[in-house]
């Protein structure tokens, strides 16, 4: 399992039954600043969506996940599950704003 900020990525099996590509490189957007968490090498990996979930299928050898608040970090060729991390608070769990 990986960090990247508030973002999380696990490396899965295989991507789910149903899964639709999703457009572009991005993982995550941050709200607040305008960063995002994104492949630097966009050619180096698809994302896909199934029922409100991101994915990532990276298909060269490596990809590095870069964001203008963080050290890059590179992931090995494989399928992953990305999602964003959740705060708990007495009155909700909710995502965490970047």
């Amino acid at each position: 399992m990986w960090r990247h900020g508030d973002v999380l990525i696990a490396a899965i099996s295989e991507i789910p039954t149903g899964a639709t590509p999703r457009p572009g490189t991005i993982l995550a957007y941050g709200e607040i600043t305008g960063h995002s968490h994104r492949l630097r090498n966009p050619e180096s990996a698809e994302l896909w969506e199934a029922s409100g979930q991101l994915f990532l299928c990276i298909r060269a050898e490596s990809a590095t996940v870069v964001h203008e608040e963080h050290k890059p970090i590179t992931l090995p060729r494989g399928t992953y599950r990305v999602w964003m991390q959740r705060e708990y608070t007495p009155s909700e769990i909710r995502t965490v704003v970047d």
